[in-house]
């Protein structure tokens, strides 16, 4: 009956417009028999929904409609007995139809989910569907084809749009080595890959997912509103009956029943953070639920980790200092066996280096040893390989020296990161490596002080030296530096005891104690790694500050949407219940102004599906000028 509910609402307005033309006619008995065949056709199917809802212990606004029908046909009021009936069903209708564009950025998503690839077996060519992927298989791709499943690039050359992944639409090159992701398009070139992710497994199918049980979750405006429906219901049926037994016009009774549903009231929210959340995937940013978006837009002081948020998180080696026998290669080749087994930033650098170099080793280190914030310790080569900041040099009591430690500052002073190699307790070389501040990170900050952070600050493991000069470039008032994980979620916690609403951005993998303390965590999501979709409230997906930015406005903009409809919502009640009583509104015309307010607020919600704030005219505020505005 669901299924074919459509055809329930065509087939009744057809028999209500038959029956006006007979009553045109002058043939007032016909027109009776068809305006009562239309009313219970139309009936059927919401009197069907509120019979399973009270199954399940629920009042529905299908049950204050089934009972206003059941009365205006037992006081012969034929006529607005079917349009009451059609008008909720072509209201139905109309609400499905422009849900669904609500819901149109997770449909570009499921459209988007690729259906066939080109694998290699038995030295052949052979087009499988998607499922029939599996790890390992050599997969092929075209100018114009769509990667099938997230793997690593095997030989080749193309350029990739990664849209539905990062929301950037710009082409980028990926060539041997690279990682490619499902979903994505080649727009030209020919790559092939092997097969690291399949099925439910690979970043698409998480993120479709994600976005999914995201739109499902509630707020605790919605919650409320669900509850406060459950008691309005049975409320309304009450008020309906005292007012007959008052008044002992039913027809009165029944107007109220039919005025008085919540159904504007009900929808507005989850409309509004449906279509919020929508937004977000679109432009490559998750939001894990209404709830997320409602506290995000609350948040008045971020948090900022340096390296990989901040800053890119590709640092590149800069100078090699020596000191003693060992030659400036073999330093760097010691150091990167070692940092092989690492997956910290500044220790890739070092390893990227050593390729560049084409330095090789041959060995795996063994007895690894990390100490997070510090640096890591390994047996290398029947050495013993100590690499890290000035605290690690303290934790094995490895002497530095005057020249060591001036050279050091020296180079810190010019904005590096200096990395101390001990071999077997002494200090053989100062590796500097230093990261470029993200192009966008300036301009994204003066946007979120103008909309409303108060304060930005920021942690990092780095020294002084360099955080000093990061957070100048970036005008951050409020930095502190040579921080160990747990120092970072303390200070959190120090700024949650003020009182204030805490975000934490950071990398989602070194960062995830202090993500997880704050009250909204963001990742950079590095392609969507699966530690940032865990660990994080929001991951940015193209690892731009621009899209926290987007965020965070985009959170504002969905809460102000959906407290628009509420009020909106409670007004429309108020003033439809005032003309019942005052004898304006009546049966058919109260259920057109009910049905249309519906419409109303969904077509409000649908705005922000547009949203986009670089259309938005947003003064950009220093950091002095957003202190002192909230001072």
């Amino acid at each position: 009956m669901n299924k074919h509910k459509n055809h329930y609402m065509i087939i009744s307005g057809t028999l209500i417009l038959v029956g006006m033309i007979t009553g045109m006619l002058g043939k007032e008995t016909g027109k009776g028999y068809f305006l009562i065949v239309a009313a219970v056709i139309a009936s059927l199917p919401i009197a069907r929904k509120a019979f399973l809802a009270l199954r399940m212990k629920a009042f529905s606004i299908e049950l204050l409609v089934t009972i206003a029908v059941i009365a205006a046909l037992f006081i012969g009021e034929y006529v607005e007995a079917s349009i009451v009936a059609f008008l909720f069903l072509f209201g139905a209708f109309l609400e499905v139809r422009t849900l669904e564009k609500t819901r149109s950025s997770l449909k570009y998503l499921i459209n988007m989910t690729p259906q066939k690839a080109t694998v290699i077996r038995d030295k052949r060519q052979v087009e499988v569907s998607v499922e029939e992927v599996i790890k390992g298989d050599r997969v092929i791709l075209r100018s114009g084809g769509q990667v099938p499943v997230d793997g690593k690039v095997i030989t080749g050359k193309a350029l990739l749009n990664e849209a539905a992944i990062t929301g950037e639409s710009i082409p980028i090159t990926k060539k041997t080595g690279d990682t490619l992701y499902s979903g994505t398009m080649v727009d030209s070139g020919y790559l092939e890959m092997l097969a690291e992710k399949v099925g439910d497994d690979t970043t698409f199918a998480k993120i479709i997912e994600l976005v999914e049980e995201a739109q499902e979750s509630k707020t605790k405006t919605e919650k409320f509103l669900d509850r406060f429906a459950q008691l309005y219901t049975p409320g309304v049926v009450l008020l309906a009956i005292i007012v007959y037994a008052i008044t002992r016009n039913l027809h009165l009774a029944i107007t109220l029943l039919v005025i008085a549903c919540p159904g504007a009231l009900v929808i507005g929210a989850p409309v509004s953070n449906v279509a919020g959340i929508g937004n977000g995937a679109r432009n490559g940013v998750l939001v894990k639920g209404g709830e997320v978006m409602e506290i995000l837009s609350k948040v008045d002081i971020l948090v900022f980790d340096k390296t990989g948020t901040l800053t890119k998180g590709k640092p590149e080696v800069t100078d090699i200092k020596t000191f003693g026998e060992i030659s400036e290669n073999e330093i760097l080749r010691l150091a990167a066996e070692a940092e092989s087994g690492s997956e910290h930033h500044l220790g890739k650098a070092i390893v990227k280096e050593a390729f560049t170099r084409r330095l090789v080793w041959n060995q795996v280190p063994n007895t690894i040893e990390i100490i997070k914030g510090k640096g890591i310790s390994a047996k290398v080569e029947g050495f013993t390989v100590v690499i890290g900041n000035r605290s690690m040099m303290l934790e094995y009591s490895i002497e530095m020296t005057t020249g060591v430690i001036q050279y050091a500052v020296a180079r810190e002073n010019l904005g590096n990161t200096a990395i101390f190699v001990a071999v077997n307790g002494g200090i053989k070389a100062v590796i500097s490596v230093a990261d470029q501040i993200r192009e966008d990170a300036v301009t994204s900050l003066q946007e979120l002080r103008a909309d409303g952070i108060r304060k930005v600050v920021m942690l990092t493991g780095d020294n002084q030296a360099t955080a000093k000069i990061v957070a100048t470039q970036l005008g951050i008032e409020e930095y502190h530096a040579e921080l160990l994980p747990e120092d970072k979620v303390e200070m959190i916690k120090a700024l949650q005891r003020k009182g204030h609403i805490v975000a934490m951005a950071g990398d989602g993998i070194n960062d995830a104690p202090a993500i997880g303390t704050a009250n909204i965590g963001v990742a950079m999501g590095e392609g969507g790694t699966d530690v940032a979709m865990e660990t994080a409230d929001i991951v940015l997906m193209a690892d731009r500050l621009s899209q926290l930015s987007h965020a965070y406005a985009l959170s504002k903009a969905t809460i102000r949407n959906m407290k628009a409809n509420t009020y909106f919502a409670v007004g429309v009640a108020f003033i439809l219940l005032m003309g019942v009583l005052l004898d304006y509104v009546h049966l058919a015309s109260g259920m057109f102004i009910h049905e249309a307010s519906v419409l109303i607020v969904i077509l409000h919600a649908m705005r922000l599906v547009r949203f986009n704030k670089t259309n938005r005219k947003v003064p950009i505020v220093s950091s002095k000028e957003s202190h002192a505005k909230h001072a």
